[in-house]
């Protein structure tokens, strides 16, 4: 477990999908859950910091895509963690639909043959709270702001903390190979994704935590998301 700033941790050996975690007066709060095989890692690093599972209280999900939920259903048997997402995710969560993806027309060559179907949460999860656009959630760093911010999926979010301008992305802006926009064929409208991440550089944070790759801060932060944003024309 890695400490980003101040009772904000990101866990290691995820392999795909950030998995961060926040202490606070109450218990913690842990962000997504990273690929199915990852649970037992990610309780393993729970109780390696000094915490009992049952310490999670919140797990919070940007969006239901199997990189971010495959390990929520063990996560939260063994913790008991209210599950909070945006509610076309929580119906993914909750097995009542099928994740959204693009159409297959609208993606080239063997790209549409990795588009996942179907539903994607087995078993499914009860997810105990709809999040919504501006929802101050005060149980995490006294006072996360739930942003909006679609296109990756239908009901992505995002988390602002606007004191200490630590700014959590899930998957509108990846940092793999340098900053990029998410993958086209798991992307239900990138025109969307794109307003979502003009919105969210509009924010100049000064922590960014990704969904895929590493954290960014300061002054490097500020210039990578500038030269982004001229990149891909937001």
């Amino acid at each position: 477990m890695l400490k980003i700033s101040d009772n904000l941790y990101t866990l290691d050996g995820m392999i795909v999908g950030r998995v961060y975690l926040i202490q606070d007066p109450d218990g913690l709060t842990l962000i997504d859950t990273s690929i199915p095989p990852r649970a037992n890692a990610i309780l393993k690093q729970i109780e390696s910091a000094g915490f009992k599972p049952t310490d999670v209280k919140r797990i919070l999900i940007t969006h239901a895509h199997p990189d971010h939920i495959g390990s929520l259903h063990k996560v939260q048997a063994a913790t008991g963690a209210e599950v909070w997402a945006g509610q076309a995710e929580a119906d993914v969560i909750e097995s009542k639909s099928p994740i959204a993806t693009p159409p297959r027309e609208k993606v080239g060559g063997i790209l549409k043959f990795l588009i996942p179907t179907g539903t994607m949460s087995k078993p499914s999860t009860p997810v105990a709270r709809i999040l919504k656009e501006g929802d101050v959630l005060t149980e995490v760093l006294g006072g996360l702001v739930a942003l909006h911010t679609p296109g990756h999926a239908i009901d992505h979010f995002s988390f602002w903390h606007p004191e200490r301008r630590i700014l959590i992305v899930g998957d509108v802006i990846f940092n793999m190979i340098g900053l990029t926009l998410p993958m086209p064929f798991v992307t239900v409208d990138m025109e969307q994704d794109k307003r979502s991440a003009a919105r969210l550089i509009a924010l100049n944070p000064d922590l960014v935590c990704f969904g895929h790759g590493a954290p960014l801060r300061g002054q490097d932060a500020t210039e990578k998301l500038a030269a982004f944003a001229l990149r891909v024309h937001l």
